[in-house]
């Protein structure tokens, strides 16, 4: 409720937007320092994605930042873990907190932990400032997203504002590895909330995002029968020449018009060089806007198969898929469009809503699996240079906005009366 919010007096008031709540907007700029205190925390510690003591170590400090801010906190094990063919033996834990307020609104708020960096590279890429930008390993994807929750909370609370019903934190620590021990614990907790928030970079505009691509991978096998390249060839079978086959006459199985993408990208075959390779593999990257069509394009596959180059060898091929996709639903576009009206009206500043996947996946899908609720992606910080060992920052003037605008979503959903 903005009893009092929107009268408190302010230090920031000269470069205030006229129509921007003026405890809100104090609170944010505030905060901004206490932030990236905290994200330059995160990113000196090392969390690989397979770096197990590393993402274990960062999700209690997580845990120790939610308790301390008063939530009901666990560290959550991966038990539940669905085996993909890049899973690591031990799978990072995730990290659940519960705020429970005095209203009735669920809101669900979701971020990753690790990265795709190796334990070393820190010391060549630490926590820096240049100007308008903070650099760091993670800094964009997606340190910024657990220090956004983390202080945008802390701002909530410092505005003694209760009036949602619950804030539930979700923080996983194997996103960039298609989180196979969190997708379900994800999609459980969507389901009943009313409102989905994961604090993905919007990139340098900061666009929100409510459709994303589903990813899945293909995987073909050739088997066939060595023998000597020079003395004796007839008698192999050319794994390599069947999978060059295969991999011809699946050219046509992409269909970009349609979002639908099919592209080989890594392949294996041969022991040395005088040897006819008796196996020999690959593996594709598959895009696709709706679940159905990654079946048609496995049915597509299977029936390609069939087609031999070399009668004798063995073809087999399997799926598997990495992120569902997210097709915008209403309710996101109505919680964007509340967004939108706030950034535009309150602070003076266009926000970009993106209702059509662009070939990118996040655990977003897995939250849009089962939920009531809508899911917006992209809450976090402005940023760029995702996965660069040297070119990941983020912009310093789209921290306080990026806290405005969670703190007033967060108002806009629990009160009708504060929605813009």
């Amino acid at each position: 409720m903005l009893w009092g919010l929107a009268c408190t007096a302010s230090s920031h008031a000269a470069d205030m937007p006229a129509a921007a709540l003026p405890a809100v907007h104090n609170a944010a700029q505030a905060e901004q320092a206490p932030f990236l205190t905290t994200l330059k925390n995160l990113v000196h510690v090392e969390s690989g994605s397979r770096d197990y003591g590393g993402v274990s170590y960062i999700a209690q400090v997580a845990a120790d930042q939610l308790k301390a801010l008063g939530g009901q906190v666990k560290i959550i094990p991966a038990t539940d873990v669905v085996r993909l063919e890049d899973t690591p033996e031990q799978v990072g834990p995730m990290v659940q907190a519960v705020f429970k307020g005095r209203g009735q609104s669920r809101i669900m708020m979701i971020a990753h932990l690790d990265t795709v960096y190796q334990r070393g590279d820190l010391a060549k890429q630490p926590f820096r400032i240049e100007g308008n930008r903070a650099y760091g390993l993670g800094v964009e994807d997606e340190k910024q997203g657990v220090a956004l929750v983390l202080h945008s909370i802390a701002m909530l609370q410092k505005l003694g504002y209760d009036a949602f019903g619950e804030i539930t934190v979700l923080f996983n620590s194997d996103e960039e590895i298609s989180s196979p021990g969190s997708r379900r614990q994800i999609t459980a907790l969507a389901r009943d909330q009313d409102a989905i928030f994961s604090f993905e970079s919007g990139g340098l505009q900061g666009t929100l995002h409510l459709a994303t691509s589903g990813i899945g991978a293909m995987f073909l096998e050739v088997q066939g029968k060595s023998s000597h390249a020079g003395a004796k060839p007839e008698a192999g079978v050319n794994a390599l020449y069947e999978l060059s086959h295969q991999l011809l006459q699946m050219r046509d199985l992409s269909q970009p018009e349609q979002g639908l993408k099919l592209n080989w990208t890594v392949a294996q075959a041969g022991t040395t060089r005088n040897v006819i390779p008796p196996h020999a593999q690959a593996q594709a990257d598959a895009r696709a806007l709706r679940a159905q069509d990654f079946q048609a394009l496995q049915d597509a596959v299977q029936e390609k198969i069939k087609n031999h180059l070399l009668p004798d060898s063995k073809v087999t091929a399997r799926f598997e898929l990495r992120r569902p996709p997210m097709q915008a639903s209403d309710a996101a576009r109505r919680i964007a469009a509340q967004a939108k009206a706030i950034y535009q009206n309150e602070l003076g500043i266009p926000l970009h809503v993106n209702d059509v996947a662009l070939g990118g996946g996040t655990d977003a899908a897995f939250a849009a699996l089962n939920t009531r609720g809508g899911v917006v992606e992209g809450m976090g910080v402005c940023g760029y240079g995702a996965h660069d060992l040297y070119g990941e920052y983020i912009l310093l003037d789209c921290i306080a906005p990026r806290l405005y605008l969670v703190a007033r979503m967060v108002m806009a959903l629990s009160e009708p009366a504060t929605a813009p």
